[in-house]
């Protein structure tokens, strides 16, 4: 002790920093706490913490606000049956009948249709310890509900656009492979090729980072288990091609219906890895492959339905014998593909051949076209191109008394002449899960010249019922809460949609 007093007296007669930390340690107390003044650094400061916490998330359902949900739903499944088609005797077309005599009579095209309810939703907790903790912050409790809601929608919005219970990709060809050009800087070897297509669930849940989604067990809140499949087709058998140095390997496959995208994987025979996922059907490599993630043989089977979901809006349009119009443009150059085409008169050859055939054979037009970013700047491209720039409309605001011009205009409306009464103008919309190389054309009520169709809503949300929130009983130190819905898309008349799929960005 004599020492630290000694220490003392002479930090007294000659106060330096160096002496006083002798001192604090010499005492045990750890130097660093010496602070000259007392300063923002010393941390005796208020933590300003805004709240509640910002959710900067997108919560984007278009499909899900617009179309109808009609409750009442029991049972199993909602049932109906619709008339097809009536046919008049004779000669469908010629109704003479001689004076006097009865006419034969008509005949009708029947079936009968179902949709099986299914149930989807999400599950959360928070500890008490979070709830007393985020006191004055938010309302954990709400906030998490509110946010359990939010991802149901979410996910309802992405079965309702791409939900498969039914259409099986199966097994993808063997891709075809050509090598040619120079220039390339892919090293020389024999390359073996696999393809996987994938479902709009399975271009959702796949990336080249994480690979492509086969199968997941889900372990539930309750411990007990189920497996939800991917969205992924069996992969094909592989194909192999000789590239020298400075060759472009080009790939491509042909297309499969109810596929939005196709995953390619490459390298030596037996060593094939994830290299690239399209929105067409083809691609080329010419620079070194990446190390790649999966290797081709984790796809062993085919992942593209779910039992225990519906079908959306382009599954039931792309399967067989849904009369909607369904075309996949074709594969053109391998690794470009074939892109949409201007018409010279300010539209678009192939969205122009499908209006055209859905008034040609159904006499129904879309009122909405859902397309992704990318191809509505292709649209835009084609419909006011240099050639077209003299069918366009300027209007001067007579009252601003000076002329404004704004650039990078879009599309917002497409006009299709095939309709009644001079035709119509169709909204052209972004969806956020409407992926590239797709467009989704919709006609949400039928026309009037289908009298007494007794259809109200072309498509409905048909609920057993609707969102419905679970407050779990407490069992352990967590409040736990589940939002779910039980419901089924029912759409009535499935040749009200029309599909273009597998077009090239360009």
């Amino acid at each position: 002790m004599s020492d630290v007093q000694d220490l003392l007296k002479a930090q007294l007669s000659n106060p330096s920093e160096d002496i006083a930390r002798m001192v604090l340690s010499a005492a045990g107390m750890h130097p660093d706490v010496l602070q000259k003044t007392i300063s923002t650094g010393t941390g005796l400061v208020a933590y300003d913490l805004q709240a509640p916490a910002k959710n900067l998330y997108p919560v984007n359902t278009p499909l899900r606000n617009k179309i109808p949900r009609v409750g009442g739903g029991t049972g199993t499944a909602t049932n109906w049956r619709q008339v097809n088609a009536i046919y008049g005797s004779g000669y469908d077309a010629i109704g003479w009948v001689p004076e006097g005599q009865r006419s034969g009579q008509m005949s009708y095209s029947t079936s009968n249709k179902a949709a099986s309810y299914v149930t989807l939703g999400e599950e959360d907790g928070a500890t008490f310890e979070a709830i007393s903790a985020g006191r004055t912050f938010e309302d954990i409790q709400a906030k998490m509900t509110m946010r359990l809601l939010q991802k149901t929608m979410l996910k309802e919005e992405m079965a309702i656009l791409g939900g498969n219970n039914s259409l099986q990709l199966g097994t993808p060809s063997a891709p075809t492979l050509s090598a040619s050009g120079s220039g390339a800087t892919l090293p020389a070897a024999t390359y073996s090729v696999i393809v996987v297509a994938l479902t709009l669930e399975g271009y959702r849940n796949s990336s080249v980072l994480n690979g492509v989604a086969t199968t997941k067990t889900i372990t539930g809140a309750d411990g007990k288990t189920f497996v939800l499949n991917g969205g992924s087709s069996n992969k094909s058998t592989n194909a192999t091609q000789a590239v020298t140095l400075g060759q472009t390997l080009f790939k491509s496959v042909a297309p499969i219906t109810g596929a939005v995208a196709y995953a390619w994987f490459v390298g030596l025979a037996g060593s094939e890895v994830l290299q690239s996922i399209t929105t067409n059907n083809s691609y080329a490599i010419s620079a070194p492959l990446v190390t790649g993630t999966q290797a081709a043989t984790t796809v062993t089977t085919d992942c593209s339905t779910n039992a225990l979901g519906f079908n959306g809006l382009l599954t039931t349009a792309f399967a067989s014998g849904s009369n909607a119009y369904v075309k996949a443009l074709a594969t053109g150059t391998a690794g470009t593909g074939t892109f949409l085409t201007a018409s010279g008169r300010g539209s678009c050859n192939e969205v122009d051949a499908m209006l055209l055939n859905m008034w040609n054979i159904y006499q129904v037009s879309p009122t909405v076209i859902y397309c992704n970013a990318q191809e509505l700047q292709n649209l835009t491209n084609r419909c006011l191109s240099g050639g077209t720039s003299s069918l366009l409309n300027y209007f001067q605001d007579p009252k601003a008394g000076e002329v404004r011009l704004t650039a990078g205009g879009m599309i917002e409306f497409y006009f299709n002449p095939f309709a009644m009464d001079g035709g119509i103008k169709i909204p052209i919309k972004i969806h956020p899960f409407v992926p590239p190389g797709t467009i989704l054309g919709w006609c949400e009520n039928l026309p009037i010249q289908y009298q007494n169709n007794e259809v109200p809503n072309v498509v409905e949300m048909k609920m057993r019922q609707d969102y419905y929130q679970i407050d779990w009983p407490i069992l352990t130190r967590q409040r736990q809460v589940g939002v779910y819905a039980e419901g089924v898309l029912a759409v009535y008349a499935p040749f009200a949609m029309g599909v273009i799929t597998n077009i090239a960005n360009g």
